[in-house]
């Protein structure tokens, strides 16, 4: 089992270092090397619709699992308290419908927002976007 290093940071560097997870919260991403060894970097927006960050007694949670389907690893796993927790791999219909899923997620997030704005910001949000 690998370990990652929690590197909280205002702004993700450049050069990524091998075995850590940089993690700007003012900015709600984070960043790490594939946990595969392969070197792509991994960058992870956080938010209501996308990854969850935690943190307890200086170990890192993300949620949900790492799927890096784009890459050629293809590697999946989990960062849970700081420990790289492999996971099995997605074949292309799972991956297909982990999209729609996340792509569903984020559509009904936005929407369930929208409904909530009065009458008066809809108005001011219409003439200025």
């Amino acid at each position: 089992m690998r370990i990652i290093q929690l590197n909280k940071v205002k702004y993700l560097p450049n050069e990524l270092e091998p075995g850590v997870l940089y993690v700007s919260e003012e900015y709600s991403v984070a960043g790490h090397l594939c946990a595969c060894g392969c070197g792509s970097k991994v960058i992870t927006p956080l938010g209501p619709t996308e990854w969850t960050f935690s943190e307890s007694k200086g170990k890192a949670t993300l949620d949900p699992s790492i799927g890096n389907w784009q890459l050629p690893c293809r590697s999946h796993y989990w960062i849970i308290n700081s420990k790289i927790e492999w996971s099995y791999q997605w074949t292309d219909k799972q991956i297909k419908t982990g999209w729609k899923a996340e792509e569903n997620k984020r559509k009904k997030y936005y929407k369930s927002r929208s409904k909530k704005q009065s009458f008066i910001t809809k108005i001011i949000t219409w003439l200025y976007h």
